[in-house]
């Protein structure tokens, strides 16, 4: 909702304060198809020359998180601390029962508690993968903490691609703009020997290509780009949590330590208070017995 508001804001305060000064929309709306296809489609094709297919279709899923924003919400950290807490109480408590939880999440009574979690492919690897890694005895922290820190540091990079993208198409569009400008110049020029009222016209349209490329640039696609990329870093912070617990759980700290740990390293907007994660462990301790 606040994507919506705010470029509501950009056309009312830009077009608003043109029409109030006295500007009037009629050139502008006449040249825009034409100087909109120009522009925006060579930044499509531009787009299009610099990524390969995986990476288009990955941008194209990701654009409407601009309005919905990070994906993960106090709730699912809350979740995650509750899955993790159980998982690594199965794990001291009966180390074999675990295995089939890990090799098949989706059929897990513990992972099936948690659907959105589930849902998400990179968070049940990651920590299946490092709990299968410790039964096998690799439970040296610092290499399990280094190879989850790659790990993840590979997936950030990964989910920021569209950001960079849609970044580098920002960057050009004011230049395509000035392309369509020299192009209505020329077509000005075309007709010099024409009255000054039509002339003035043929500059106005003109114009509209360098105002559209500047405009597309900085009031929409440039902020898109800063959007996902602030949301792929708030998202990013739910797969660092997994690692700060599992790490915590190598060095063979107790179950309620490690949960803690995982808490007090949750971002302060999304971190569940003390006494309401107690409450919810509480509960899956009940609902486990």
């Amino acid at each position: 909702m606040i994507g919506l508001i705010g470029i509501a804001m950009i056309f009312i305060m830009v077009f608003g304060g043109y029409l109030a000064a006295g500007g009037k929309m009629g050139i502008i709306l006449k040249s825009l198809p034409f100087e909109f296809t120009m522009i925006g489609g060579a930044a499509a094709g531009a787009f299009v020359i610099s990524n390969d297919v995986a990476a288009i279709k990955q941008t194209m899923r990701t654009i409407g998180r601009v309005f919905k924003g990070p994906r993960w919400k106090p709730q699912d950290y809350k979740d995650l601390l509750c899955l993790l807490f159980e998982l690594i109480r199965q794990a001291r408590q009966n180390a074999v029962a675990l295995e089939e939880h890990i090799e098949t999440p989706e059929e897990s009574a513990i992972f099936t508690r948690y659907p959105r979690i589930l849902e998400d492919r990179e968070a049940i690897e990651l920590i299946c993968d490092t709990l299968r890694s410790a039964s096998m005895n690799y439970d040296d922290p610092h290499q399990v903490e280094e190879v989850l820190e790659k790990r993840i540091e590979a997936s950030f990079h990964h989910s920021q691609h569209p950001s960079h993208a849609l970044q580098s198409v920002a960057d050009a569009l004011p230049a395509l703009g000035i392309v369509a400008a020299v192009l209505g110049v020329i077509k000005t020029m075309g007709s010099i020997d024409q009255p000054p009222e039509i002339l003035g016209k043929l500059i106005g349209g003109a114009l509209v290509g360098t105002f559209l490329g500047v405009f597309l640039a900085y009031g929409l696609v440039g902020p898109f780009a800063l959007k996902l990329k602030t949301v792929s870093e708030e998202d990013a912070h739910f797969y660092q949590l997994i690692r700060e617990v599992l790490v915590a759980n190598l060095h063979n700290h107790s179950t309620n330590i490690c949960i803690e740990v995982g808490r007090q390293n949750t971002p302060g907007h999304v971190r569940p208070g003390f006494a309401e994660l107690e409450e919810a462990l509480k509960a899956v301790k009940k609902d486990a017995a």
